[in-house]
């Protein structure tokens, strides 16, 4: 195969437990509606958690440059991973597309990737590309420093801890909006909050925090809005910072999560910045792209305008 031929075929990386197992029993309507619009393609199934990073990087190394992606937000996280692991080809030529059978959807929803199959697939075949900021996380876990890739939302504090519960119950099988809403509230009842240390390109910023959400894109938690006027090329993580409050306040401001409000309210904080750290005591968890991973002291950097995804043109 020619190196125009592998710049035009798409390699697609299925994960078939997605969704309640949807990647699994809907890939034959998938791939036949890829057959349908003339798409070109190859297709893998992810065997376990981690897979898809190993995919995408050995996709890669055989110098393909386009990755799509069936699953939820937790594999697109896995493959951007890969793509960045591996140092064959610079990861601004390397274009990935969605076809989403998650259950949060988040990242798609800034990108206006359409749930239905038929109308994402119609997307991919526009190739409408974007090339949006990835950002980097290094984070402990124990004694071990570690490193991740994201690309949309990373939440330290309590937002990691109802992710947290979240993925136990999507590991079970259990899954959907009104379960993660019903989490949310049980975990409010037994978080207590963090004395969080913040350093923003310089400034620092002390203080008795519930959560912190920083993004790149806009939505989390199924369409929460928990960073509303994120930008995903501007160089720049959007950090929300919800300082300590009684719960009864907590659960009567939930509704500024959805409307888009939440930087209005008077214990929340908004900054923006390139390069943050946190620190905490005690240890604050985090998690990224819905993804739990370990605990602080945290580092957060981003790269700019970093990799080309395919994304939906809202009509006029």
């Amino acid at each position: 195969m020619g190196k125009s031929d592998k710049n035009r075929e798409w390699q697609v990386i299925v994960n078939p437990n997605a969704g309640k197992k949807k990647g699994q029993k809907d890939w034959h309507i998938i791939s036949d509606l890829l057959t349908r619009y003339g798409i070109s393609f190859n297709h893998f199934f992810t065997e376990a958690k981690h897979h898809a990073i190993e995919l995408a990087s050995n996709i890669i190394d055989k110098n393909n440059r386009k990755i799509l992606v069936v699953g939820g937000d937790g594999t697109m996280n896995e493959v951007v991973n890969g793509a960045f692991r591996q140092k064959k080809i610079a990861t601004t030529d390397i274009t990935l597309g969605m076809i989403t059978v998650g259950t949060g959807n988040d990242w798609g929803r800034m990108f206006n990737i359409p749930l239905d199959y038929e109308s994402a697939i119609r997307v991919i075949k526009k190739e409408n590309t974007f090339l949006q900021d990835t950002g980097v996380i290094k984070f402990y876990s124990g004694t071990d420093v570690k490193e991740r890739y994201f690309i949309n939302i990373a939440g330290l504090g309590f937002d990691a801890l109802v992710t947290k519960r979240s993925n136990r119950q999507k590991e079970k099988g259990h899954s959907s909006k009104a379960l993660y809403f019903w989490t949310l509230l049980r975990s409010l009842l037994s978080y207590k909050h963090t004395s969080t240390s913040i350093e923003i390109d310089g400034e620092k910023i002390k203080n008795d925090t519930f959560t912190i959400s920083l993004g790149i894109g806009k939505y989390s938690g199924g369409g929460m809005m928990q960073t509303p006027s994120a930008i995903a090329d501007d160089g720049l993580f959007e950090l929300t910072l919800v300082k300590k409050m009684r719960k009864g306040e907590i659960i009567r401001s939930l509704k500024r999560l959805y409307n888009g409000t939440i930087l209005d309210h008077p214990k929340v904080e908004g900054y923006t910045g390139k390069k943050i750290k946190i620190d905490s005591d005690p240890l604050i968890h985090v998690e990224v792209d819905g993804e739990s991973l370990g605990h602080s002291p945290i580092e957060f950097d981003i790269l700019q305008r970093s990799i080309n995804i395919v994304q939906g043109i809202i009509d006029a």
